[in-house]
């Protein structure tokens, strides 16, 4: 069993900034790509950015400039920084992580259970 444990959600003024940190935890034998995706209510979940275990990162049009991922490989953790927030950055974030489970496994896509960033003044 995986788990991914997400944290860094909450309430920020328009301009401020909030940093999203997610560990994965339990049966791990090796991690893919980890990033981020984002539900605002009535809307479908979209796709935030992505670091692959090489480091390479791609980033939803949204958010280029202003968010940025990251990865400590050692701890199975992923990060997002995200500053200049608008009110339109307002969701539930859920944290993605393409885990292996033993050498004779494949891949398989888990899930965070999503923690609420709320933009407003």
């Amino acid at each position: 069993q995986v788990h991914l444990v997400e944290s860094g959600g909450g309430l920020v003024e328009p301009g401020g900034s909030l940093r999203l940190s997610c560990a994965a935890s339990g049966s791990i034998f090796g991690i893919g790509a980890m990033g981020w995706y984002r539900q605002a209510p009535g809307k479908q979940r979209d796709m935030v950015a992505i670091i692959t275990s090489g480091g390479s990162t791609a980033y939803g049009d949204s958010v280029k400039a202003r968010f940025t991922i990251s990865r400590d490989i050692a701890k199975n953790t992923v990060y997002l920084q995200m500053n200049t927030l608008k009110p339109e950055d307002t969701a539930v974030y859920y944290c993605y992580a393409r885990v292996r489970v033993s050498v004779t496994a494949i891949f398989q896509d888990y899930w965070g259970q999503g923690t609420q960033v709320t933009v407003s003044s």
